[in-house]
């Protein structure tokens, strides 16, 4: 259990540092929601080009083949919540580094998935 732990913590880091570049790089791209199919396929050339995009892509890459790694040797049952985790390190990376407001409700329901994620980690290592 320490081993899915351990490559959880850093699967989940590397997925939110993932998601921090992937918004700062769509959000230095541009809207695409309104735009004409010429106007998108602009953007979609700028976004290919974008350190941020390519940087955020990478991470989650990274993160795929990490989940893979713990999806080889835990249960899903286990594994599946243990991502919750990464809830609290998105929203405490989305405060510090894109300036986002994460109200006290939010971090309350953040707290509450991970009672549930220790609730479900610890019934693992019961049996």
């Amino acid at each position: 259990m320490l081993k899915t732990l351990l490559v959880m913590l850093v699967a989940i880091s590397a997925g939110a540092i993932g998601d921090i570049f992937l918004t700062q790089g769509m959000k230095s791209t541009g809207d695409i929601s309104a735009m004409n199919l010429r106007q998108i396929l602009d953007t979609v050339f700028k976004a290919l080009s974008n350190w941020r995009l390519i940087l955020g892509t990478s991470m989650q890459a990274v993160y795929f083949g990490l989940w893979l790694a713990v999806l080889s040797w835990e249960d899903l049952s286990v594994a599946l919540p243990l991502q919750a985790l990464s809830y609290v390190v998105v929203a405490f990376l989305a405060q510090l580094y894109l300036g986002e407001h994460v109200g006290g409700m939010r971090w309350a329901g953040i707290c509450l998935i991970c009672v549930g994620v220790a609730m479900v980690t610890r019934s693992s290592v019961i049996q």
